[in-house]
């Protein structure tokens, strides 16, 4: 038994020895090993700053001439003659309401017209009559007062009834919805059989080709804004950079909550321009409160997801994957609100494939 166990300590001796060994030898084959990998040739930049030499403000596209439509009657839609899309002549009929109450006025005002005109023409032969007469001393002073009175009631009557038929016409013209200019139908608000309400919008229109960008501007700094200064007007959904020069610039603030509404009118472009469309527009001013933007190319951005980053240089020339919370985008750049120092070195482009702690070699 105690020979047994003798045994059993000599072999458990082999076996930490030869443990003991092999991690000695495994640790000098690692601390031996070499990262081979060769460098990536990368182009590196630092971020560029401004000091506030413009002012950004939110805004919109629109087409210079536009329009919705709208009655001032109520009646139920007997009939519509456009889509969404089409595009109308100045003057073509878009859609009709009915009207049947307006057209009995209409009648019943033509026949006062008949009536006046028949009247007026009976009064008018009376008063050459006797005025002829009176001429002749054949008639009295007050018998001419009197006829004189009925030719001017007669004709008071016949101008009262062709107002009164103006007044009908008009009220039938928004019965008959027509289009101001010529343009395309952005919007159809109101199908056949829908009731029309006064001041309800029922189709807008509006001229292509031409476009304007509606901003509003805080009011520390709409002195600095002048009609017809340049501004930079950048599109977010394509990110397209657009010259517009200023057109209105407001003078109350009265409906817009403090905020002031400038008008710029967009140069003549080749860019896909659609109402509605949200923009960035920049206008050439000093800002009162100054502060250095940090901008970086949106070329050298890295987008993963809803993340966005941009790789470092780090220590021993290696990329280092940063991600940054941004700003707004000017131009080519994009501001860079943090994760990124302002003298920090970043990776422009790269010869290869790019990964958190490659190797890299500057240009």
């Amino acid at each position: 038994m105690l020979k047994n166990i003798k045994s059993m300590k000599k072999i458990t001796t082999i076996f930490a020895i030869s443990a003991l060994i092999l991690t000695i030898s495994c640790g000098k084959d690692k601390a031996t090993t070499k990262d081979t990998t060769p460098a990536i040739a990368v182009t590196v930049s630092t971020p560029s700053a401004e000091g506030g030499s413009y002012l950004s403000a939110s805004g919109k596209i629109e087409a210079v001439q536009n329009a919705n439509l709208s009655t001032r009657m109520m009646g139920y839609v007997t009939e519509t003659y456009v889509n969404v899309g089409d595009k109308v002549s100045k003057g073509q009929l878009l859609l009709r309401i009915n009207s049947a109450d307006i057209s009995a006025q209409s009648a019943q005002v033509s026949a006062s017209i008949t009536e006046a005109k028949a009247a007026f023409k009976n009064a008018e032969k009376d008063y050459n009559r006797f005025k002829a007469l009176y001429e002749q001393n054949s008639v009295s002073q007050k018998e001419m007062d009197d006829i004189t009175a009925n030719y001017d009631m007669a004709k008071a009557r016949l101008e009262g009834a062709n107002q009164m038929k103006n007044q009908v016409n008009a009220q039938l013209s928004y019965s008959n919805i027509s289009a101001p200019f010529s343009g395309v139908v952005t919007g159809k608000f109101i199908n056949k059989g829908d009731m029309a309400n006064p001041g309800m919008p029922l189709i807008s229109i509006e001229t292509p080709g031409s476009f304007q960008v509606t901003a509003l501007v805080p009011e520390s700094e709409i002195t600095k804004i002048k009609d017809g200064s340049s501004a930079n007007v950048v599109v977010k959904s394509t990110n397209e950079l657009i010259k517009g020069t200023v057109t209105e610039v407001s003078t109350s603030a009265k409906n817009t909550g403090g905020q002031y509404l400038v008008k710029v009118v967009l140069d003549k472009t080749d860019a896909k321009l659609l109402s509605g469309m949200f923009t960035s527009v920049q206008f050439p001013v000093e800002k009162s409160t100054k502060s250095n933007l940090i901008l970086v190319p949106e070329s050298a951005l890295v987008k993963q997801g809803q993340l966005t980053g941009i790789y470092a240089i780090g220590n021993e020339n290696v990329a280092i994957l940063r991600w940054l919370r941004t700003g707004k985008t000017i131009g080519d750049n994009v501001e860079v609100l943090s994760g990124l120092a302002a003298d920090e070195q970043f990776i422009v482009s790269a010869e290869g494939k790019l990964f958190n702690g490659a190797k890299v070699l500057i240009n």
